[in-house]
C-alpha cells in the first residue's frame, strides 16, 4: 500500500544481520503531550505503527523512558509477536520524574532497570540495539564514558542485548567504547542547520557505521528557513520532507527516524524518501548551515 516502496533504499547495521530501510520511524511521539503520560488518542497510535510496517518501514526507534512505559507498551500492542526483519533500536541513560521531568541517569543500577523495563514492556526476550544516552540535550560532554559502556557490554554477554549503539557523543567517546565492544550507530542532533557532526559522518561512513539524526528540523530560529520554505514550494513538497530527504542524500549511513501520531502525518514523512533533491537545491540548501553560524 505504500507510495515509496524502497523508502530510500537499505542499510545493514556493520557485523551483524540486521537489514533496514533508511527511513524509519521514531515512536518519542507515541506518549501524551511533553512525551509523559497516555496519548490523546491511543487507537490512532496503534493504527500509525500498523501502516508504517505495511509500508515498508523495518526500524522503530523507542526508549522506556518515553512515557514512561506506555510508548513501549503501545508498540508491544500494536506489533506483538513482530513481524520478521523489524528491527527495534531502543536507548538508555536517564529516567522521568514524576513531574515528566527529564532526568539524565547513567548509573549501573539505572542502566540495568532500564534494559529490564525495555525487554518487559516490549515483550522481547532480547533487545536488537540498545543506545546509551550519554551528553546534553543537543551536544556531547566530554569525558570517558568506559564505566557505562562496561555495564551493556555486561549485559550483551548475558543475551539480553545484541548490539550497542551510542546517542550524542563525539568520536573520542566513540573510540573509546570501540576498546571495548563493536559499536553499530551513533544517534546525534544534526539538520541542514546544524552540522557539527559534518566530519563525524564522514568518518561513520568509511567505518560503515549508521549515523540517526535527531530533532531533524529543530535548531531554526524560526524553525523554517526562507531558503528551506523556497525549495518546498519549487518542488510541491513541506519543508520537513525537504529536510529529510537533503539527510537522505547527505551520506548513505544515514538513518531517518522521524515520528508522529497521526496516519496522515505519517504518509507525508514516508513520502520524502521519494524525493531527489537536484545538485542545485543540495548547494542551496547548505547555505542555510553557513548562514546558521
Amino acid at each position: 500500500m505504500s507510495s515509496t516502496p524502497n523508502l530510500a533504499g537499505t542499510f545493514t547495521f556493520p557485523g551483524t544481520s540486521l537489514t533496514v530501510h533508511r527511513m524509519g520511524y521514531g515512536a518519542m511521539q507515541l506518549a501524551g503531550p511533553h512525551v509523559f503520560g497516555p496519548p490523546r488518542d491511543r487507537n490512532e497510535c496503534i493504527a500509525v505503527l500498523r501502516e508504517a510496517i505495511d509500508s515498508g518501514v523495518n526500524h522503530i526507534d523507542t526508549s522506556d523512558f518515553y512515557g514512561p512505559h506506555i510508548t513501549n507498551q503501545i508498540i508491544k500492542e500494536a506489533l506483538h509477536p513482530y513481524p520478521k526483519g523489524l528491527t527495534i533500536v531502543t536507548k538508555v541513560g536517564a529516567r522521568r520524574g514524576d513531574d515528566g521531568s527529564w532526568l539524565l541517569d547513567r548509573s549501573r543500577e539505572n542502566l540495568i532497570q532500564s534494559v529490564h523495563d525495555n525487554l518487559r514492556n516490549l515483550g522481547l526476550e532480547a533487545l536488537d540495539i540498545v543506545n546509551l544516552r550519554m551528553g546534553g540535550f543537543s551536544a556531547p560532554e566530554p569525558g570517558s564514558i568506559a564505566e557505562q559502556i562496561s555495564v551493556l557490554v555486561e549485559l550483551k554477554q548475558q543475551g539480553l542485548i545484541h548490539h550497542i549503539g551510542l546517542s550524542t557523543v563525539n568520536a573520542d567517546q566513540l573510540a573509546e567504547a570501540q576498546t571495548m565492544t563493536p559499536i553499530v550507530c551513533i544517534q546525534n542532533f544534526y539538520n541542514v542547520a546544524n552540522r557539527a557532526d559534518d566530519a563525524f559522518i564522514d568518518s561513520l561512513a568509511q567505518q560503515g557505521i549508521a549515523y540517526v539524526p535527531y530533532f531533524p528540523l529543530g535548531g531554526f530560529t524560526p524553525l523554517q528557513s526562507s531558503e528551506l520554505n523556497e525549495v518546498a514550494a519549487e518542488l510541491n513538497a513541506t519543508p520537513m520532507q525537504i529536510a529529510q530527504a537533503w539527510l537522505l542524500q547527505r551520506s548513505p549511513n544515514m538513518l531517518l527516524i522521524p515520528g508522529t501520531s497521526q496516519r496522515t502525518h505519517l504518509r507525508e514523512n514516508l513520502q520524502a524518501a521519494t524525493l531527489d533533491l537536484p545538485a542545485e537545491v543540495i548547494t542551496k540548501l547548505d547555505t542555510i548551515a553557513t548562514a546558521a553560524k
